[in-house]
């Protein structure tokens, strides 16, 4: 159960509709760790904490669960989704299918998309008191890449899976499995193989990429990792 709200309500509150202003707000309790996964969260401990309706409370709870952040078996309560080992798999392989094309893409132009060298900044920025503080930026990286190519279809696919991708992220920066350092030196290599022209290099370096933080986040699940958690970094720490 969640407790009640303190603060005021988001600032946004005034320019997006309400519903929209509450689930954002949950979803940001939700990927910076406030809520735990398989926490309930109820029509009226919403309501209760925004002073809003029901009915209200009911549709941002309704549009986390479409987001897949919470879950709502045969209409009952609904819960900060738990990620399984598989569930990461599926989530980690989908979108590295869709951002190893987009790499060789990019460097067949030998173009490095917009906002990819300013999210990585921030990241490098990002205090280390705070893990979460990296996943915006995380996320930010990678959805620069995808819109780099200039297909609304692709950042359209990519999207749908957003907020299962951030989850992920989530889990992974609260659980400190993955060094800030090692991130940013890694997004530094993929960006500098897509200007040289390298489309089969960067996707290689993607799959350690990506593959390292899947295995890692499936072995603190409590799955069986594989050998991928164990990949060293192959790009110099220093850029």
């Amino acid at each position: 159960m969640i407790g009640p709200y303190c603060g005021r309500m988001p600032s946004g509150i005034r320019v997006v509709s309400v519903v929209d202003a509450i689930a954002d707000n949950l979803r940001d309790a939700i990927l910076g760790g406030e809520l735990l996964p398989g926490t309930a969260l109820t029509e009226t401990d919403v309501a209760t904490r925004f002073e809003v309706a029901r009915p209200t409370a009911k549709a941002a709870i309704e549009k986390l669960v479409g987001d897949m952040l919470l879950e709502r078996p045969n209409h009952k309560t609904a819960r900060v989704r738990r990620l399984g080992p598989e569930d990461v798999r599926d989530i980690y392989r989908t979108r590295a299918t869709i951002e190893s094309e987009v790499l060789r893409q990019l460097a067949i132009k030998r173009l490095v998309p917009a906002g990819t060298r300013e999210a990585n900044t921030e990241i490098k920025a990002a205090p280390d008191s705070s893990a979460f503080s990296v996943v915006k930026p995380d996320m930010a990286f990678h959805t620069a890449l995808i819109d780099g190519i200039g297909s609304v279809r692709t950042s359209r696919l990519y999207r749908s899976l957003a907020s299962e991708v951030t989850l992920c992220m989530a889990q992974v920066q609260g659980r400190h499995l993955l060094d800030t350092k090692m991130i940013t030196a890694e997004h530094d290599g993929l960006l500098d193989l897509v200007g040289a022209g390298d489309g089969a290099g960067a996707a290689a370096l993607l799959d350690i990429h990506l593959s390292r933080a899947r295995e890692r986040l499936v072995g603190a699940l409590g799955g069986t990792p594989g050998p991928e958690a164990d990949l060293e970094l192959t790009v110099p720490l220093a850029h």
